[in-house]
C-alpha cells in the first residue's frame, strides 16, 4: 500500500538537522544568500545612479521594496528555462520590481552577485565561528583556573611521567584554541571583495557605460565595496576573486578541527581511565546494551566532525590549484559544498567543546589514586639524595631502592590496591636517618614544578587580555542532540 510522501523521503544533511546552531544554518540558507545578491544589485545600481547613469530614485526605491520578496518558484521555472541560477533571480526580481528590471545587474557578470555574497556570507560565518572560539576558550580558561593547582599523573607516551596540574594540562588545549581565535579573527578581517570587474576582470563592459571614464569605472568599484561593508575590492582579478582565499579560509577552520580534536581525545583518553567525566544527562543513555556505561559521547562526536571538517580543505586548496586563466566552471559545485559545510562543522564543533568544558567534572579521588600509584617511584631520587646527604653510602641505598621499588611494583601488578614503597623504605634499616621525612618528600605537590605559577601568568598575560574584546560570555551552549 503506497503512502504519502513527507519530509523524510529525501536525504538531510546531519550538520543542518543535528549538530549546527541556528545562527550559523541561516547564515547559510537560500533566503539570505539570494536576499545578500539582491544587495548587491541595489548598492551596484545606487552607486552606478551616485556615478551619473540614468538610473532613477523610483527604480531605486522599487528595488529596495522589494529586497525580502523572493519567490524561490518562480525562481525555479525560471531557472529550468535558462539553466541559469543567478539569471534565474535577476528575473525573479525583475518581475516584483519591473521598473527597475531594465537596469538590474547593470554591466555586471554573475560573479558580481556569486563571488561578493560568497565574501559576505564568508565573513559573516568567520565571525560566528570567532565568537564561537570566544566562547571555548572562555569555558576551557574558567577550567585552567579553577584545577591549577591540583596535582595529577602528567603522561609522555601516555606512559606515567612526571605530575602536572589539571590546570596546566588545560592550559595545552588553551594554547591552541587561543592560536585559533587570533587566526579567525585575522581571516576575517582579510577576507578579499571581488568588486565590480566584468567578465573578465577588465571592467569592459563598465568602459561601455561610462564612456570610457576610468576614474568613474574604479570609483564605482570602490563604492560598492564600501556599501557592501569592505575597505576596497581586490586590485585584480579574473572573472572571480582568487580561489586562493577559500583554502586560506578553510585552512584556519581545519586548524579549529586539529585544537578540537586534540582536546576531544584527551578527554576521552581521561574519561577512559575516570579521571575526567563529561557534561552526563539525567536521563542520558550512555549504551544501548550496557546500561551503566558514561561514554565520552560529546567528544567522540567533537573529534568525528572535526575528521570530517579536516577532509574539506584539500578539496579548497585542488580547486585553487586547477583553475583555468580567467575563468573556469569546475569549482562551482565544490564551494557550494565544502564552503557552508565546513563553517556549519565548524560551529557544530565549537558548540560541543564549549558545551563540554563548562561541564567537564574532574574525578579528584580518582585522579590522587592514580596519581600515588606511582608518585612514590618518582620520589625515590630525592629520598636517595636526603639519605646521601644524611651520611648514607649512594650505591648502597640505590640499590636498596631498586630492590624495594621492583617489589613494590610486582605487589602492584600482582593485584595490590595500592603502592607501598615508601612503607618499605621506612622498614629499611639503611633509611633510618630519613625516615621521619620519607612522607612530606612525597607531597604531590613537590613535584609540579611553577604548573600553578605557570597557568596563572599565562592566563593574565595571554589569554585575558585575548578575550577582553568580547563581553557576555558565558552564554548557555545547550545540545540537542
Amino acid at each position: 500500500m503506497s503512502r504519502p510522501a513527507d519530509d523524510h523521503d529525501e536525504y538531510e544533511n546531519a550538520l543542518a538537522t543535528r549538530y549546527a546552531g541556528a545562527a550559523m544554518r541561516r547564515l547559510f540558507s537560500a533566503r539570505h544568500r539570494v536576499e545578500t545578491w539582491r544587495r548587491l544589485w541595489v548598492w551596484l545600481a545606487e552607486a552606478e545612479q551616485a556615478l551619473g547613469l540614468p538610473i532613477t530614485d523610483a527604480q531605486l526605491a522599487e528595488l529596495r521594496a522589494h529586497l525580502g520578496s523572493i519567490d524561490f518558484d518562480a525562481a525555479a521555472r525560471y531557472e529550468k528555462r535558462f539553466r541559469h541560477d543567478v539569471m534565474a533571480h535577476v528575473h525573479a526580481y525583475g518581475d516584483v520590481a519591473p521598473s527597475a528590471k531594465p537596469i538590474l545587474h547593470l554591466g555586471a557578470t554573475s560573479c558580481y552577485v556569486t563571488d561578493n555574497a560568497d565574501a559576505i556570507l564568508v565573513r559573516e560565518a568567520l565571525r560566528l565561528v570567532e565568537r564561537g572560539l570566544a566562547e571555548a576558550v572562555a569555558a576551557v580558561a574558567a577550567f585552567a583556573r579553577r584545577w591549577k593547582d591540583l596535582p595529577c599523573l602528567a603522561y609522555t607516551h601516555f606512559q606515567p611521567a612526571q605530575p602536572t596540574t589539571v590546570g596546566k594540562r588545560a592550559c595545552l588545549w588553551l594554547l591552541d584554541l587561543a592560536d585559533d581565535l587570533r587566526d579567525v579573527r585575522r581571516a576575517a578581517d582579510e577576507v578579499p571583495f571581488l568588486g565590480s570587474k566584468g567578465t573578465t576582470g577588465t571592467q569592459a563592459s563598465f568602459v561601455t557605460l561610462f564612456e570610457g571614464d576610468a576614474e568613474r569605472i574604479e570609483a564605482l568599484d570602490l563604492d560598492v565595496a564600501r556599501r557592501a561593508g569592505f575597505p576596497a575590492p581586490v586590485p585584480v582579478s579574473g572573472q572571480t576573486y582568487s580561489r586562493r582565499a577559500d583554502w586560506k579560509v578553510m585552512s584556519v577552520l581545519g586548524g579549529v578541527a586539529i585544537s578540537a580534536t586534540r582536546f576531544a581525545n584527551d578527554v576521552r583518553l581521561l574519561s577512559g581511565v575516570a579521571e575526567l567525566s563529561e557534561p552526563f544527562e539525567a536521563e542520558q543513555i550512555g549504551s544501548s546494551a550496557m546500561a551503566y556505561k558514561r561514554n565520552p559521547m560529546r567528544s567522540e562526536r567533537m573529534t568525528s566532525l572535526s575528521r570530517f571538517l579536516l577532509t574539506l580543505v584539500p578539496a579548497a586548496g585542488s580547486t585553487a590549484a586547477s583553475q583555468w586563466l580567467e575563468r573556469t566552471l569546475d569549482d562551482s559545485a565544490a564551494r557550494r559544498l565544502f564552503l557552508p559545510e565546513a563553517f556549519l562543522a565548524a560551529d557544530a564543533v565549537l558548540r560541543l567543546l564549549a558545551n563540554v568544558a563548562r561541564g567537564l567534572v574532574v574525578n579528584e579521588a580518582v585522579v590522587r589514586r592514580r596519581l600515588m600509584a606511582d608518585l612514590p617511584f618518582m620520589a625515590t631520587e630525592e629520598i636517595l639524595m636526603r639519605g646521601v646527604r644524611a651520611g648514607g653510602d649512594r650505591q648502597a641505598l640505590h640499590e636498596r631502592i631498586r630492590v624495594h621499588s621492583l617489589a613494590a611494583r610486582e605487589a602492584l601488578l600482582a593485584g595490590g590496591d595500592r603502592n607501598d614503597l615508601l612503607e618499605r623504605l621506612k622498614g629499611d634499616p639503611a633509611f633510618a636517618a630519613v625516615r621521619g621525612e620519607v612522607d612530606a618528600m612525597a607531597d604531590p605537590r613537590r613535584f609540579v614544578g611553577l604548573a600553578p605559577r605557570q597557568v596563572e601568568r599565562f592566563l593574565a598575560e595571554h589569554v585575558d587580555p585575548l578575550l577582553a574584546g568580547y563581553p557576555d560570555l558565558g552564554a548557555d551552549v545547550s545540545i540537542d542532540v
